[in-house]
């Protein structure tokens, strides 16, 4: 639950080593897996934490949950192969303060075997393992929707973060997606994927706001998945969060995306600072990530507080 230090010898070792054996980064899913990893499902779970700690005492959750049906199912294979470049944005420049990482994924509850499946706050090489455990079921209905409304619910009342209850900062959560979400959270679907009990049905609007209260809260829509574009997908988003809807044209910026949406959520950085940075680190995702983020760059930034440390340091490994 946050402790540790993420360390990329480590990540390069195990890719080294499942290279050497013919192993899948998702072996779990790949070896013929039929329900989501025990360390993923979701059913019983009383609370994911980000917590501070003498290691890192000033926390910043970071959630990534991203849709496994259909034609995203490529999404968390480039976010395993890319998980140093965010990493290394994040705390080599600077642009979060001891970030732990979650993540995630989204199937639909009216038809999928595993409609939700939900990691640990990590800050060393867990984040690896646990994506390597997602099953990627590659289900959906087919009818332009997916439970992302469970999903809410699920982060809105089962996950505590340490940065809001000591600070005051809410966390940054990060839905990948191409679809809708259904418009109620339902009760009998709760109960059968998460366990609890609800009495009556809860508009996607409501648990959104009550999320809210602890997560900035975006979704991003690759223009090259199978809704991509689609101006009913992008209307029913925006209406919910307005200009932290996202459209992304290069699927393998996903990482670097998310790293900039960061910084410039933590005040570290502008948009132009970020994408120097990119350049910096010699990734071509530079102009991706600038028209993605460009409806944040043209509005204030997500935070009107900047964080101010005043005690201890950071306790991320730089890399």
């Amino acid at each position: 639950m946050g402790s540790g230090h993420w360390s990329t010898d480590v990540y390069t070792a195990a890719a080294n080593y499942r290279a050497a054996t013919g192993k899948s980064a998702f072996d779990y899913s790949d070896s013929g897996a039929r329900h989501a990893h025990p360390d993923l499902d979701p059913n019983g779970v009383f609370m994911r934490e980000s917590r501070d700690s003498s290691e890192h005492p000033f926390s910043t959750p970071i959630a990534v949950l991203f849709d496994v049906t259909g034609s995203m199912g490529n999404v968390p294979r480039v976010l395993q192969t890319k998980l140093p470049q965010l990493l290394g944005l994040l705390t080599r420049k600077n642009y979060a303060v001891d970030p732990q990482i979650m993540f995630g994924a989204i199937g639909d509850a009216t038809c999928d075997r595993a409609p939700l499946q939900v990691g640990q706050f990590e800050s060393d090489n867990r984040m690896d393992e646990h994506l390597s455990r997602i099953y990627l079921e590659g289900g959906g209905g087919g009818q332009k929707h997916e439970s992302y409304e469970l999903a809410l619910y699920f982060m809105a009342r089962h996950t505590i973060i340490d940065s809001m209850v000591n600070r005051g900062r809410r966390g940054y959560l990060f839905i990948i997606g191409d679809e809708m979400p259904y418009p109620r959270v339902k009760p009998r679907e709760v109960q059968a994927v998460i366990g609890d009990t609800i009495k009556q049905p809860i508009p996607i609007e409501e648990i959104l706001t009550e999320l809210q209260r602890k997560y900035e809260v975006f979704y991003i829509l690759p223009t090259a998945a199978g809704w991509g574009g689609d101006a009913e997908v992008l209307a029913r988003w925006r209406g919910l969060l307005g200009q932290n809807v996202l459209e992304l044209d290069d699927l393998d910026a996903v990482c670097e995306t998310i790293a900039l949406t960061v910084g410039l959520g933590e005040d570290a950085i502008d948009l132009d600072e970020g994408i120097a940075d990119l350049e910096d680190l010699g990734s071509a995702a530079g102009s991706s990530v600038g028209r993605a983020l460009a409806p944040l760059q043209r509005t204030s930034v997500v935070r009107d507080d900047q964080f101010q440390i005043t005690a201890g340091p950071g306790g991320n490994q730089r890399l």
